[in-house]
């Protein structure tokens, strides 16, 4: 089976398309990438999730990169995506490598490739890999190095790090109770970690490679049974993580969904609002019209990027970005780390939310306040090829005039189809990591939302 990174890495069904044979050829040609690099000397980081054989993986992998001679510091446990990102960046690594296929279902595990400043290889990095891929034979002999292999304690130099870059006193002092959910993912035990046990409920924060049967993703279809939890505890505030710990939804006080594009909205409005920070922001084809208007009240440039971290933080790592982020949950600040991460970024609100003496729900009623009120919502087809085509094919000819029975204004293509229409957008593209048709709309009343939504589906 032929292999094909999308917008986040490498991604395939284990033992179909994720076998040891396919894994050797993508860590040859990663480590050729490596050793083009000025710091190669210093070695790579790899960690993995918690997915079934990511560690066995992990340490296979590990294996050939030090049978090409450079040195590799494994982590001795599961460790969330942005861990590695920082591990890279902070001791001037080569690169680092996770097996994870994030939030993928859990048939599929995936590689994803860091770079030097921590954060996503750039594309022209992975087409770089991607090439290297077609010269290399499947059975050049690769006789492991323990000697340049080193298990390490990656988790604790993250939790360190988030300690050093928030304000965990005053979260305590504001006596939040939160509640953390996993995904029974690599995030687990780490916010639990900086806080009392009195503060923090757990959810599926245990190992369980199958995942109940769902995909690890912080989306409404995936957390029903936490919002029934979380209702039950009465707690202040839910943090819900990916997979791989770089992804962040929230519950609000009253157990409301708090989807990424509204917490990207609150947190760059905090930043420029109250603590007063300039520089461009980055956002990705999917990302909520309200971050454009955001920007225009002050005067911050915009990027708006094909969809996939990657471009995000090219320009994180190359401009003066403040911010940067993705529909599915991934937010990343600069000054942080140019790399996405649900961790953080979850914790960072608890911060803002105490610093304000404001309630989740407050924060966003705010944001609706002085922004006016928009609603999101994304479904996923499982369609046949067939279907797909007939879909793409009519929404690729611009040619819609109406929407839930508003007029559409404008059409582009940036990645996939979007038709702007009064009071919203509508997006239709096939996934980059997986075989089904995303349809994407935010709109101005959920009702709306719904209209567009059942519109698009029925385009064939």
């Amino acid at each position: 089976m032929q292999v094909k990174f999308g917008t986040d890495g490498w991604r395939a069904i284990i033992a179909e398309g994720f076998t040891f044979d396919n894994l050797k050829k993508v860590t040859l040609a990663a480590g050729r990438h490596f050793l083009e690099q000025k710091n190669h000397a210093k070695g790579i980081a790899i960690g993995y999730d918690t997915r079934f054989m990511s560690e066995e993986f992990a340490r296979y992998s590990a294996g050939i990169f030090s049978s090409m001679g450079l040195r590799v510091f494994l982590s001795d446990r599961f460790v969330p995506t942005p861990a590695i990102s920082l591990f890279t960046r902070d001791n001037k690594l080569a690169g680092g490598i996770m097996i994870t296929a994030s939030h993928n279902p859990p048939t599929y595990n995936g590689f994803k490739v860091k770079d030097a400043y921590g954060g996503s290889a750039h594309p022209e990095s992975i087409a770089r890999i991607e090439h290297y891929l077609t010269e290399i034979d499947s059975d050049t002999p690769c006789t492991t190095n323990p000697k340049l292999i080193e298990e390490t304690d990656i988790n604790r130099f993250y939790i360190d790090y988030l300690n050093e870059q928030l304000d965990i006193a005053i979260i305590k002092e504001a006596h939040l109770r939160i509640a953390h959910n996993a995904m029974f993912g690599a995030s687990q035990k780490i916010i639990s970690s900086l806080f009392d046990e009195s503060m923090v409920s757990t959810y599926h924060c245990t190992q369980n490679p199958g995942f109940l049967g769902i995909n690890p993703e912080p989306a409404p279809q995936y957390i029903t049974d936490f919002a029934e939890f979380f209702r039950e505890i009465q707690t202040d505030v839910g943090i819900i993580n990916d997979g791989d710990g770089d992804r962040v939804a929230m519950l609000d006080e009253k157990g409301n969904f708090i989807d990424s594009h509204k917490l990207f909205a609150v947190i760059l409005k905090y930043l420029v609002e109250e603590k007063g920070l300039k520089g461009e922001v980055a956002k990705t084809y999917a990302l909520t019209d309200v971050i454009d208007r955001i920007c225009s009240k002050h005067g911050l440039p915009l990027h708006i990027l094909p969809v996939g971290f990657k471009y995000v933080s090219k320009l994180m790592t190359t401009r003066d970005i403040l911010m940067g982020g993705e529909e599915s949950g991934g937010i990343g600040i600069t000054s942080y780390l140019p790399e996405r991460d649900g961790v953080y970024s979850g914790l960072l609100i608890l911060e803002i939310m105490a610093r304000k003496q404001q309630t989740l729900s407050g924060l966003v009623q705010e944001l609706f306040d002085e922004y006016g009120n928009f609603f999101y919502r994304r479904i996923d087809l499982h369609v046949s090829e067939e279907k797909k085509a007939a879909i793409v094919n009519s929404a690729s000819r611009g040619d819609i005039s109406t929407i839930a029975g508003s007029p559409v204004t404008s059409f582009d293509d940036l990645d996939g189809y979007k038709y702007h229409f009064e009071g919203g957008w509508l997006l239709i593209r096939p996934s980059g990591t997986e075989p089904v048709l995303r349809l994407y709309c935010e709109a101005d009343s959920p009702e709306k939302v719904d209209k567009a939504l059942t519109f698009a589906s029925k385009l064939a």
